[in-house]
């Protein structure tokens, strides 16, 4: 692939800049670094307000409310958890734990389908599930007849056999066999945690996956019908702007429907398994930036429509589609095309969200799985978005996914610095994101919460 930028750095300043071969000047080219905007961590805004303000003040009681009331007509998503994974890789924040004792697993499942069943029963044929979306963890951590079970029970309890079903797959332990069930069951598409091809880095966060090992998987999904879409990862110990090229070329080659271009968050006191992975071996938050915008010119460049700062779609996609016409949304899964205003969480930690309310299930297996034998809600904290909280969102879920806001009543925030950067343009009551202010959205997305504390440290920065 023809490299078309260079990159000039310091630790004040680094400019993406056109040699004399590049058509044009794009945001990717005029993307410029400012420490002082990248210093503060921030939310991803995958809620608002963030799992940060969750309390045991809100739970099963209100969940079982919003149930009993939701009209029969409502948009459902549903978001099924399974925690597990067979290998534990060092970089992962999910909640996850080893796939190492069948027994473990089985309870798990059982205990599953019987939420499956109750919350069916609750709902009482209210609602309509137009999506099914499996995460974790590895949902291919459990055994395949196991994975049908669930997936039959859900579209059976809740009738769901018309709804688009995804999976999160972990490349390592995927074959020919789970492919073709998921494609019978209806799968239509799934996500393969790739993170990195290069191999001495794979070793620095333990999680060894060969690019022949994808590039098969691949051949095998597109054979089958399966839109996929790959998870990478910058900012990882080891990690060269050579090493993220090469893993982004051979991502192009493979020609996924959707790329997710993250920057790993290293915060050991809160994960202890990234405690494995040596801090002095990071890229800086120069080099990240660095990293994060060669990654967004060579997306871009071999034709993905940027979706964000860190999502990619290719033009014919669903969420490329609704980008185009308006229609991008921000939950729990990031960036999606889903318009449904309830989501359902199943399983250990799962979350659900109605336009007043989120509430996450217990996070312990064994605790969660005690609630449900006692044919109770597993919610056990949440909160309850308050008419402002809604409207902040709103603002948040406006900049991050269109670039502009309208802000209505909410205070306008001092967003001076970004205007003397000629990042923003704030307008009456209008916020309106430059090309330039792409690596920074988070950032100014950010001065709209009111309940980030100046030094919070749970968050990852916004590159």
């Amino acid at each position: 692939m023809r490299r078309r930028r260079h990159c000039v750095r310091s630790r004040e300043n680094l400019t993406w800049l056109n040699v004399p071969e590049a058509p044009s000047c794009d945001a990717a080219c005029m993307w410029t670094y400012h420490a002082d905007l990248l210093a503060r961590p921030v939310p991803r805004y995958t809620s608002y307000p963030t799992a940060a303000q969750f309390h045991d003040g809100a739970g099963a009681d209100d969940l079982a409310a919003r149930l009993e009331t939701l009209d029969t007509k409502t948009d459902i998503s549903l978001y099924v958890h399974i925690p597990y994974c067979h290998d534990i890789c060092w970089y992962c924040g999910c909640n996850t734990g080893a796939a190492n004792r069948s027994q473990r697993l089985i309870a798990y499942v059982e205990a599953l389908e019987q939420e499956i069943a109750g919350m069916a029963r609750r709902l009482g044929g209210r609602g309509r599930v137009r999506r099914i979306a499996f995460g974790g963890g590895s949902p291919n951590s459990l055994p395949l007849v196991d994975f049908i079970r669930l997936l039959q029970q859900i579209l059976l309890c809740f009738d769901a056999h018309q709804a688009e079903i995804s999976v999160e797959l972990d490349p390592r332990r995927l074959d020919r066999q789970w492919i073709a069930s998921l494609a019978t069951m209806g799968v239509s598409r799934v996500n393969l945690g790739v993170q990195t091809f290069a191999p001495h880095v794979q070793a620095r966060i333990g999680r060894i996956q060969p690019l022949d090992m994808v590039e098969h998987a691949m051949e095998q999904l597109g054979g089958a019908g399966i839109a996929t879409g790959f998870d990478l990862m910058y900012g990882l110990p080891g990690q060269s702007l050579d090493d993220l090229a090469a893993t982004i070329e051979a991502s192009i080659r493979l020609n996924p429907a959707r790329v997710a271009l993250f920057g790993y968050a290293h915060m050991p006191k809160l994960l202890p398994r990234q405690r494995r992975i040596d801090a002095s071996d990071l890229p800086d938050i120069a080099a990240r930036f660095e990293m994060a915008a060669m990654g967004y010119r060579m997306l871009t460049d071999a034709g993905y429509m940027a979706i964000g700062f860190d999502h990619f779609a290719q033009p014919e996609d669903s969420m490329a589609i609704a980008l185009g016409e308006g229609r991008l949304r921000r939950n729990f899964q990031g960036f999606t095309d889903d318009p449904a205003e309830v989501l359902i969480g199943l399983g250990a930690s799962a979350i659900s969200q109605f336009p007043d309310l989120i509430v996450q299930n217990e996070k312990r297996a064994g605790s969660w799985r005690q609630l449900v034998e006692k044919d109770s809600l597993s919610a056990v904290r949440g909160t309850l978005r308050t008419a402002d909280d809604r409207e902040r969102g709103r603002i948040i879920e406006a900049l991050l996914c269109r670039g502009e806001a309208d802000v209505g009543p909410c205070p306008m925030p001092d967003l001076s610095r970004f205007e003397e950067l000629a990042l923003v343009e704030v307008a009456a009551d209008r916020v309106l994101l430059k090309p330039q202010a792409l690596p920074y959205a988070r950032s100014i997305a950010a001065c709209f919460d009111a309940w980030l504390q100046p030094a919070e440290k749970r968050f990852s920065h916004a590159v």
